[in-house]
């Protein structure tokens, strides 16, 4: 008994290597608890309940007398290098660049907030963080569910790659959101928009978008020679450089061809700036264009997005299978869809006077 005793009094401490980045730990017991979860969690997928519990119970027993000590020398945190290799992986799936900039900014903000390697941030990390963020920004609903779904995104891959063992945004579920019945252009707003217009580019733009519910993203690609004028269609690269065919009517067909024809330059480029060197227009050139013309003609919330809401509540509206439209806009989910496609209220009301009186 002796001698056990002697043994025990003997044993050499335990050093574990943590990360520089690392909050100290307060405790022993802390720190004896965290090692017992991480064998304990490495374990779950050999083990049935009852020897997992008895595990449990032997670490217990074993490391209560062992004094635990931080190794002093820093291990690297490989936090950054993650995020790039996740970035790279989303990048080969087929995201745009724009994408990967927000997946990229987002999940740098969430590391550098939380000051943790990221094999070690737990749920109640992120949802501090989550928490934290909503208090100092005051976000919508909409943009703390798009962090929880990015940050998702990040921690299932590593959790796939076998970089942890779960992803600890498992637990954290999505945030509810209110629906809220968005805006369309009626026929007058349209009609105003292509009245006001004093340069032949600009009447061709707000054809373009409102008869294909393109993507601005989509038009601002396109080239000249993409264009097909006897079957009114051109072809576009949508999101993930998926490619599909949109199509024009036949007042766009002409405003674009007068477009086409009035300019000098030999940009490739369906649309280019108004004055030389005459460069392929930008989101942003596109975007403030709209505003101001929204501005002078007192219609509210002029963005090129809404001629594509505009465009998918038109053809429920007329009676499209929802499926066409979902090919039409080039979603990949049908869900997508529906959230486009709003019911116009004074069919509503008609139909409640038709079916219920």
């Amino acid at each position: 008994m002796k001698n056990r005793l002697h043994q025990r009094q003997k044993r050499k401490p335990i050093e574990l290597p943590l990360s520089c980045s690392l909050e100290k730990m307060e405790g022993e017991q802390l720190m004896k608890q965290q090692i017992i979860e991480s064998i304990v969690q490495q374990m779950l997928a050999h083990l049935d309940n009852v020897q997992l519990k008895r595990l449990q119970n032997v670490l217990e027993h074993e490391l209560f007398d062992c004094e635990i000590k931080e190794q002093e020398e820093c291990s690297e945190d490989d936090s950054k290098k993650l995020l790039e290799l996740f970035i790279t992986a989303k990048r080969i799936e087929g995201c745009s660049e724009r994408t990967l900039k927000y997946y990229q900014t987002t999940i740098d903000t969430m590391l550098d907030s939380v000051s943790k390697n990221v094999r070690r941030i737990q749920t109640e990390d992120l949802r501090a963080y989550l928490t934290n963020y909503q208090g100092k920004n005051n976000p919508s609903r909409v943009t703390i569910d798009n962090i929880r779904r990015i940050l998702s995104s990040f921690f299932s891959w590593l959790e796939d790659e076998d970089y942890i063992l779960k992803s600890p945004v498992r637990r954290i579920h999505k945030v509810k959101t209110a629906t809220n019945v968005k805006e369309t252009y009626t026929d007058e707003d349209l009609e105003k928009m292509r009245d006001s217009c004093t340069e032949l580019r600009d009447l061709a733009i707000i054809d373009m978008l409102a008869s294909t519910g393109m993507r601005i993203g989509e038009m601002v690609l396109l080239n000249k020679a993409d264009i097909n004028f006897n079957e009114r269609e051109c072809i576009v690269f949508g999101k993930g450089d998926k490619e599909r065919v949109v199509y024009f009517d036949a007042r766009t067909k002409i405003h674009l061809q007068n477009y086409i024809n009035s300019r000098t330059d030999e940009n490739p480029a369906l649309f280019v700036t108004l004055r030389s060197p005459f460069e392929r227009i930008k989101i942003g050139g596109i975007e403030s264009r709209l505003r101001e013309q929204g501005r002078q003609l007192d219609i509210q919330k002029v963005h090129p997005h809404k001629f594509r809401r505009t465009l998918a509540t038109m053809a429920i509206d007329k009676g499209m299978p929802i499926e066409q439209l979902q090919q039409l806009l080039g979603h990949k989910r049908i869900d997508t869809t529906l959230q486009y496609a709003m019911v116009k209220q004074s069919n509503v009301k008609l139909a409640h006077k038709k079916y219920i009186g």
